[in-house]
């Protein structure tokens, strides 16, 4: 998939999840957007520098923390954005795990309409 239809998507898929979470606020469609562009930053610069630092942690837990890193990347985001607020840890969390969940729901659904025919 593109990188412009899989930020899209992000983006609502990041608003319909604040819509869900009541801990969880974004004020405009703009800061959904820097939100999706912020997470996917932060996906690739901080997240394997996390996985790699926490391998021990990682696999005692059977690869359970890898969801409080996910979490703690939520968590940043709404520290360096004005207009994304996460009432908590345990709010990152549901809303890593929700919009994970809604992401994959609404790739699968755009992915499986556009099909090449070969």
């Amino acid at each position: 998939m593109h990188l412009l239809a899989r930020i899209t998507l992000s983006t609502v898929a990041i608003l319909v999840t604040s819509y869900i979470l009541p801990g969880v606020a974004v004020d405009t469609f703009l800061t959904a957007l820097a939100t999706a562009l912020l997470i996917a930053l932060l996906n690739t610069l901080v997240k394997p520098l996390l996985i790699i630092f926490t391998i021990p942690v990682t696999i005692l837990t059977f690869g359970l923390f890898l969801l409080v890193i996910n979490a703690s990347i939520i968590m940043m985001a709404s520290a360096l954005l004005k207009g994304f607020y996460v009432n908590g840890f345990w709010y990152a969390l549901l809303f890593s795990i929700i919009l994970s969940f809604i992401t994959a729901v609404m790739e699968s659904m755009v992915s499986s309409d556009v099909r090449p025919n070969n």
